[in-house]
């Protein structure tokens, strides 16, 4: 996916970095199913509040359809990152923000299907609000839901990248792949996309706001 660039930002510059310590097991979900449903700061996040700031609604999400553990919630930083990093676990369908007291915040994410899968580490280049949607070639000759949408798809309530977008370059190399919201909640926890890492639209628009460009990505294989 390829959204239109912001012509004021200035990409940061590229840095080598270590390999990556081995990522240790996630540890347990600290919100259960009765508490989830029942907690007024989830049903207040997870709300339609942020369409009053917003230029198109953000529907509330029926957290009965979405699992306890993909729901936005503080955990003990067991990546080994430095703060500021974002880890993202395909296979636990977690993303984490590593925090600067120990802690991550971590949040449910939708991860690519089987052969769209991608690893590695990179870097925040672009940060989107309501972005372009632009399929690759690619997603266009394979995908006829796509095809109508060869020349771009503006943003709005209706695009598959949601609320926001944030670009993954490797260097000066678009990776092509994007964290970024969905108009598909339920699908946080599966794997579906076609290789980018979606997020329910309020917790987007929070990772959005908490980090800067230039922001390491790691993402694990």
């Amino acid at each position: 996916m390829t959204s239109k660039p912001l012509t004021n930002a200035q990409p940061p510059k590229a840095q080598v970095q270590a390999p990556p310590p081995a990522f240790a097991p996630a540890p347990a979900p600290t919100t259960n199913l009765a508490s989830a449903f029942g907690d007024p700061s989830n049903s207040e996040r997870y709300g339609d509040s942020l369409t009053a700031s917003e230029p198109y609604p953000v529907k509330a999400i029926n957290l009965e359809k979405v699992k306890p553990e993909f729901l936005k919630q503080t955990v003990p930083n067991t990546t080994g990152e430095a703060p500021g990093t974002i880890v993202i676990d395909p296979h636990e369908r977690h993303l984490y923000l590593v925090q600067d007291d120990g802690t991550a915040i971590r949040y449910g994410v939708g991860v690519g299907r089987e052969g769209f899968a991608w690893s590695g580490e990179a870097y925040v280049r672009r940060k989107l609000e309501w972005p372009d949607w632009h399929p690759p070639a690619e997603m266009v000759a394979r995908d006829p839901h796509a095809r109508p949408y060869k020349d771009g798809m503006p943003g709005g309530p209706s695009n598959p990248l949601g609320a926001r977008s944030m670009t993954l370059w490797q260097g000066n190399k678009d990776t092509l792949f994007r964290i970024h919201g969905t108009i598909e909640p339920y699908s946080i926890g599966k794997a579906v996309s076609s290789g980018c890492i979606r997020m329910m639209n309020q917790d987007v628009i929070d990772l959005y706001d908490r980090v800067p460009l230039g922001t390491k990505v790691v993402v694990r294989s």
